[in-house]
C-alpha cells in the first residue's frame, strides 16, 4: 500500500510538535528548579550565528502550518510575538489544531500541484506538492525541531537521548 501525503504530513507534524510541547514543559521545570530566567533559556542558541530556541520553535510551527496551508490553499499567519514557554506551547497547540482541521483528501490531492514558496527575501521556488513536502518541508521541519531539542539538551534540560 502506498504512503499517502496526508499520512506522512499529519503524523509527522502531530508526533513531533507534541513531543516539542512536552520538552518545553521540561525546560520550564528545569528553569524553575535551577533558578534560570526562562528568557535566558528562550534566547539560548548552539552557535552565535544560529537562531535561538524561541525562533527554532516558531520555525518548526511555521513549517507545519505553512506546508499544510500551501498544499491546500493559503496558510494562516501567526505573529512571532511569543514571550515565554506557555506562549510557545499555545502556538504549537494552535498549529496542531490547524493541521488537524484540514481534510486528508485535500492534502493527498495536492501531490502534483505547483507550490510556490519563498526561499529568501526576494526569491521563490516552485515544486510539485509531493516534492515540496518530502524534499523541502520535512527536512526543515525536523531540523528546527531537533535544533530546539539540542539547545535544551546543551543547556542541561533532561530531555533524554
Amino acid at each position: 500500500m502506498p504512503i499517502s501525503m496526508s499520512g506522512v504530513a499529519i503524523a509527522s507534524f502531530e508526533q513531533t510538535l507534541g513531543a516539542l510541547s512536552k520538552i518545553l514543559d521540561k525546560a520550564a521545570t528545569h528553569c524553575t528548579a535551577k533558578k534560570i530566567d526562562p528568557a535566558v533559556m528562550l534566547q539560548a542558541r548552539l552557535s552565535p550565528d544560529m537562531f535561538p530556541l524561541m525562533k527554532q520553535v516558531q520555525l518548526t510551527s511555521d513549517f507545519a502550518k505553512n506546508c499544510v496551508g500551501r498544499l491546500t490553499g493559503e496558510p494562516p499567519k501567526f505573529p512571532d510575538d511569543e514571550k515565554g514557554f506557555d506562549d510557545l506551547k499555545a502556538r504549537i497547540a494552535k498549529t496542531l489544531a490547524y493541521v488537524k482541521s484540514v481534510k486528508a483528501a485535500d492534502i493527498d490531492a495536492s501531490a502534483e500541484k505547483d507550490v510556490t514558496f519563498p526561499i529568501g527575501p526576494q526569491q521563490t521556488l516552485t515544486l510539485k506538492g509531493e516534492q515540496f513536502l518530502v524534499h523541502f518541508v520535512l527536512p526543515n521541519f525536523y531540523f528546527h525541531a531537533a535544533t530546539a531539542y539540542d539547545i535544551l539538551r546543551h543547556n542541561g534540560v533532561e530531555v533524554g537521548k
